[in-house]
């Protein structure tokens, strides 16, 4: 039975192994089955190898990198998630996750839709980890200024925007404020906050001190209060800066700048 030489070298293998990141079974292989064609041995790992991966899309992503990137008057913010922390700590994924958030300043202002580049930039990663790779949430803005910080291990980070010209240190502390902050913000003051959710706790209060007896002028100041108090801890402008906690976020504002969003991430909380 005739045979069919396949002709490539070590270097042929390594130099495969040096373009795409992967083993040297594989790279070896894929040139076998390519008769030592580089560019088809390329294209043959990517269909060979993604197909099995797509088996492992239903494994559990809980660890992960979030990135911001500020460009001019746009910003984008984006959490990519992986299998394990060795994988999201990989230079490699620190990367890509930074090209994501570059591509993603592209798009229009809100809700990232990962397109085919940035799906293939995905791809590329997830061929060498051999792991599940998500895009898990991204948001774009647009227009103003902005400041950013993420958390030195990446799984923490906010992104503020605002109306106006703030110094880039005092950005950076109100982000880190963001981030830092129990509770977290929920919006930048109080007309973020629905309607419902005071309603119900200035309900709750008033239930709470009538069952105690209170008389009803007590009842309402102490329906108010508890109102108060919560705006207080969760809205943005109220808060007490964790640097500073004799002043709150809007007292640190130059006068003129006004804060139109936030976007604060954490790795695998929604």
């Amino acid at each position: 039975m005739e045979t069919t030489e396949v002709s490539f070298t070590a270097k042929d293998v390594m130099s495969l192994r040096q373009k795409t990141g992967l083993g040297m079974m594989d790279c070896k292989r894929a040139l076998s089955e390519c008769g030592g064609d580089m560019t088809a041995a390329e294209q043959w790992l990517r269909k060979e190898l993604k197909g099995k991966l797509q088996q492992r899309s239903e494994r559990a992503t809980g660890e992960g990198r979030i990135a911001v990137v500020i460009k001019e008057s746009h910003a984008a913010i984006i959490e990519i998630r992986s299998e394990t922390d060795f994988t999201a700590r990989n230079e490699s994924f620190r990367a890509m996750t930074d090209d994501l958030a570059t591509m993603a300043l592209a798009q229009p202002a809100g809700a990232i839709q990962p397109d085919s580049a940035m799906t293939a930039r995905v791809d590329d990663v997830r061929l060498t980890t051999k792991e599940n790779l998500v895009i898990a949430r991204g948001e774009k803005l647009q227009g103003g200024g902005f400041g950013r910080y993420v958390h030195h291990d990446g799984k923490r980070a906010a992104l503020v925007q605002i109306d106006g010209a703030a110094d880039e240190q005092l950005l950076t502390g109100i982000c880190q404020h963001i981030v830092a902050h129990v509770p977290a913000p929920i919006g930048v003051s109080e007309q973020d906050v629905p309607a419902e959710t005071l309603d119900q706790i200035r309900n709750d209060a008033m239930q709470e001190a009538a069952d105690a007896g209170k008389p009803p002028e007590i009842v309402q100041k102490i329906a108010d209060g508890k109102v108060r108090k919560y705006l207080q801890d969760n809205t943005l402008l109220n808060q007490k800066y964790v640097r500073d906690d004799t002043k709150t976020i809007k007292q640190l504002l130059p006068p003129g700048v006004t804060i139109t969003r936030f976007v604060r991430y954490t790795v695998g909380a929604e």
